[in-house]
């Protein structure tokens, strides 16, 4: 199975790379990028092709794709390799916008290609065993739920609003609302949440709370501040915390790691040695082309989160609780 990855701009591509190369069962033939320097460094460490044009590359025999391009992007990429009838694995937030999820749902289906959404949390052994003991309902019924998605500020296109559609509200919630749908099977009904920037002098958003509630009246807050410091061990965290009639349940996606006194770099390291998220989500999307079975994680799934987003933005702006859609 031929694989392409559409942009390095995500760091994430790299780490996606590097999963493509350790499945025997797929090879990464090409690399397109619009920054010419940074598309032939990555053909070069991955030992691969790079294409500057990115219709040259999906004319080519590649299976399926990978887009890593800036958030805005995601739509115009998507489409294209829809056209080209390739498999697409999409970088998470599916789009900035959601009549844009819904036109690249629609053309994937009109095409008979697998829209994949990148939320590899769902592939993290923790998290995993978290959802097993809720599904077998050792807490009874869950109440309430606090859950963070701190992270480093990553600079660059992130803190673009015309690149990104918005700050850490964007880049973190959906992970969070990710995990909770495919967990509790649960859908979220209305929100409250309050963004500002705090931490550094950038246009978008650094800080804020979310409070959702969910259609079984289980109330959830979210932190998705890029809160934490270039000291930090790691690049951030994922928690959840819910608390039930019979228990509580406390989670820590990267609580497994290795304490590295770094003198090199100067710095502590947390080198977390559960098995790679990224890792499981690309296998889960190469065996999904191959077997031609419905993706683990769908575009409508990433709509859903996008939904949850946009939601949030509006409560913020409009200083209430709203609905979503």
């Amino acid at each position: 199975m031929k694989i392409g990855i559409i942009s390095f701009a995500h760091m994430h591509a790299l780490s996606y790379a590097r999963a493509l190369q350790k499945n025997s069962e797929c090879e990464l033939t090409c690399i397109w990028d619009n920054n010419t320097e940074r598309g032939e460094e990555m053909a070069t460490t991955f030992q691969t092709t790079y294409y500057d044009n990115l219709e040259e590359m999906l004319r080519t025999d590649i299976d399926a794709v990978i887009v890593c391009s800036e958030n805005v992007y995601h739509k115009e990429h998507v489409l294209l390799a829809a056209k080209a009838k390739k498999h697409i694995l999409c970088e998470k937030p599916i789009a900035t916008e959601i009549r844009d999820a819904e036109e690249m749902i629609a053309a994937c289906e009109e095409n008979n290609v697998l829209l994949q959404v990148a939320f590899p949390v769902r592939f993290a052994p923790p998290i995993q065993e978290m959802k097993r003991i809720i599904e077998e309902k050792a807490l009874g019924n869950i109440l309430a739920i606090r859950t963070t998605n701190h992270g480093q500020m990553p600079g660059g296109w992130f803190v673009d609003p015309n690149l990104s559609g918005g700050g850490c509200a964007t880049d973190h919630i959906v992970h969070i609302v990710d995990v909770l749908r495919w967990v509790l099977q649960d859908e979220v009904k209305d929100v409250s949440a309050s963004f500002d920037t705090r931490f550094y002098d950038i246009p978008v958003e650094d800080c804020g709370l979310v409070s959702l509630t969910l259609e079984s009246g289980i109330l959830v807050t979210i932190d998705p501040s890029w809160s934490r410091p270039k000291t930090f061990p790691t690049w951030g965290d994922v928690t959840l915390e819910f608390f039930g009639e019979s228990g509580s349940l406390k989670v820590d996606a990267f609580k497994q790691h290795l304490t590295y006194y770094n003198d090199i770099n100067q710095k502590i390291e947390d080198i977390v040695y559960i098995d790679d998220m990224d890792e499981g989500l690309i296998n889960d999307f190469v065996t999904c082309v191959k077997q031609n079975k419905q993706p683990f994680i769908t575009g409508e799934d990433g709509k859903k989160t996008l939904e949850v987003v946009k939601a949030c933005y509006k409560s913020n702006q409009l200083k209430d609780r709203v609905s979503v859609l």
